[in-house]
């Protein structure tokens, strides 16, 4: 019995402090202030697709396109967390203000993300200069988690210099990070097949840097040249891709690879690349958050029960999913599903979802 008034203080205790939580606009305001639990909320809420979300962007708009983006890809134990790590450390020693988007597999249980990159980076969690997130994929393809643009551009709002995106690692479809990341740093290592897999899933063309990590395994020099040989085949740009040995978990390599990576903004600096992969960037995230809020209000039009006769000619077999769907969008009303909930039609009706 007591244990259970515990938790009833407990839960009750939860509860009060969600009514209290202050809105999302002055979690904004204190994040834009230097609150790194403000900034900890609006992640968590971005995340899970909270309503606000997009009022959220617009609010921390003014305040983004400072910041620096790595995108660190690979294959499966290649030990990018390592690198990550390193080069996190690398860039405090010059007093760059750093962030790390860590993106781990989803929990079939939770939902959570697996890893835990934020565990295995336990020396940077004192160090204010350091923010590290987690995010589970919860069942995206292409490396990244659904919300990881949004949470770069809260760390870019919030301040920091660099944003280090270290993508789950499930090879053949690690290609999202080279539309959200400035510099790609592709990460490979010695054992036979890395080449053929960095063919086929296009890292060849997506790689600002190509890293052999575990250096000191045989094979790495040999992969290393098959990569170089790889690249001269590529079209003739202004970036010539190095190919970099490293060993992360003895230090080795890291002041070659961030030199490189410094160079490689230089690089972007003096060219149109960086503005013309930001716009692609916009527009796609443009594309992205259009799709998933006409899809929430739909879903949200579902199960209000606003198509509840339809769904139920669909349960019965009377009706083919792909003609409801066209009814859907062929009725009258289909305009009021891009409405949000409650808002007023120009006939002065209360539109759906």
């Amino acid at each position: 019995m007591f244990l259970r008034g515990l938790e009833a203080d407990r839960i009750a205790d939860v509860a009060e402090r969600r009514v209290v939580e202050p809105e999302s606009t002055e979690l904004v305001s204190r994040m834009l202030g230097g609150d790194r639990l403000a900034l900890a909320k609006l992640i968590t809420r971005v995340e899970n697709r909270h309503p606000d979300t997009p009022r959220i962007l617009s609010a921390i708009h003014p305040h983004c396109g400072r910041a620096y983006t790595i995108g660190v890809t690979g294959p499966p134990g290649a030990g990018k967390s390592t690198l990550v790590d390193r080069l996190a450390a690398w860039l405090r020693e010059r007093n760059y203000r750093v962030g790390v988007v860590a993106v781990d597999p989803s929990s079939p249980f939770s939902g959570g993300a697996v890893l835990g990159d934020r565990i295995r980076m336990q020396k940077h969690f004192l160090d204010e200069g350091v923010f590290i997130r987690s995010l589970s994929t919860r069942g995206t393809h292409g490396g990244l988690a659904r919300a990881t643009r949004h949470v770069v551009r809260l760390l870019d709002a919030f301040g920091k210099d660099f944003v280090l995106t270290e993508t789950v690692g499930v090879g053949q479809t690690e290609l999202d990070v080279a539309r959200l990341a400035d510099t790609t740093v592709v990460v490979l290592v010695p054992e036979a097949g890395d080449t053929v897999q960095a063919m086929k899933a296009g890292l060849l063309e997506i790689a600002d840097i190509f890293v052999v990590n575990k250096a000191d395994r045989e094979g790495a020099q040999r992969l290393a040249q098959e990569l170089r040989g790889m690249l001269e085949l590529r079209p003739a740009s202004g970036w010539q891709v190095p190919v970099l040995l490293t060993s992360a978990e003895k230090g080795e390599g890291i002041d070659e690879l961030a030199a490189r990576i410094l160079e490689h903004r230089d690089f972007l600096a003096r060219s149109s690349s960086r503005e013309e992969r930001a716009a692609r960037v916009r527009r796609e995230e443009f594309r992205q958050m259009l799709a998933e809020e006409i899809g929430r209000r739909i879903e949200a039009a579902l199960e209000n029960g606003r198509f509840a006769e339809l769904l139920g000619q669909v349960d019965r077999g009377e009706v083919e999913p792909f003609e409801a769907v066209l009814r859907i969008l062929d009725a009258e009303d289909a305009a009021d599903l891009l409405r949000p909930e409650g808002r007023k039609t120009p006939e002065g009706g209360v539109s759906g979802p």
